[in-house]
């Protein structure tokens, strides 16, 4: 499926015809729909089928439409050129994807309401897994009709603009020092409901900079989003996680199976409860 398909989709009605859709992303011809609603009618087959039967569409065109139909953006494997950790975009059937739609459901019911509209995903060190999830649990969020905000706020080594394959040029940290604004905050097309806020230029002085900084421009972009998601440093790299939770409130735990000590768990939950900040739920990786 390519760009252009998915570019006019978005132009049409949700409620369209999968025979309508195909055309208006010129997939098929009007002579093409003719052959495919004869061969509809002979054997009796959806309108989808019958195209793949002669051979104009493959699966994937099928599934990018149906996704459509159903208000459920997903990508196929040709389509951009985001990580594939991204499995929430290119996987949305697995195992991994049911997993990170239960989490959004707990956090839904538990968290997620007009009072609440901040979360920090943390961990106790590097490579634990905690930008991939705060990324893919971003889309799920996105996929509900959330409007869906993901800020990398990890102003050490940031990894959000390389996942989603955008520039980091300008981002947090410019917002925190004034050199910028909230308008650098960048929508991810293939999501309507995702918008992404990279950490932007590596500063020397991340923990000045949230500490002064980032409270403000919060309160200001929760007026806009529905979920605010906020990637973090690991906590052996310094308090900026801590300062986060405190002023989001509320906090996942990623840990990453056979590599985070519960002890190392233990002490960053006892850290941010110091603070203020309630542990949500623990997420164990296994990658």
């Amino acid at each position: 499926m390519n760009d252009k398909m998915t570019n006019n989709m978005t132009k049409a009605d949700n409620a369209a015809s999968m025979g309508d859709l195909l055309l208006n992303a010129g997939k098929i011809s009007a002579s093409d729909a003719e052959r495919i609603i004869a061969l509809q009618k002979q054997n009796g087959m959806r309108f989808g089928d019958a195209a793949k039967a002669l051979g104009l569409i493959n699966d994937d065109d099928i599934q990018k439409v149906l996704s459509y139909q159903f208000d459920f953006p997903f990508l196929a494997a040709s389509e951009e050129n985001f990580s594939r950790e991204l499995v929430a975009a290119y996987q949305p059937f697995s195992a991994q994807v049911e997993a990170l739609r239960a989490v959004r459901g707990q956090l839904m019911l538990r968290w997620f309401t007009d009072e609440h509209k901040t979360l920090a995903l943390v961990s106790p060190c590097r490579n634990e897994g905690r930008s991939n999830m705060a990324a893919n649990l971003a889309i799920v969020f996105s996929q509900l009709g959330e409007r869906t905000l993901l800020i990398d706020a990890d102003l050490r080594s940031p990894r959000q603009h390389a996942l989603f394959n955008l520039p980091s040029s300008i981002g947090l940290s410019d917002v925190l020092a004034g050199r910028a604004d909230v308008a650098c905050i960048r929508r991810v097309p293939a999501f309507r409901d995702l918008s992404l806020l990279p950490a932007g230029t590596v500063p020397p002085n991340p923990i000045e900079l949230i500490s002064r900084g980032l409270k403000n421009c919060l309160q200001q972009l929760q007026t806009q989003y529905d979920v605010i998601l906020i990637d973090t440093p690991s906590a052996e790299q310094g308090i900026d996680a801590q300062i986060i939770a405190s002023l989001c409130g509320g906090s996942i735990f990623v840990a990453r199976q056979h590599k985070t000590r519960l002890n190392d768990l233990q002490r960053l939950k006892e850290a941010l409860q110091d603070v203020g900040s309630l542990c949500l739920c623990v997420v164990l990786t296994d990658f």
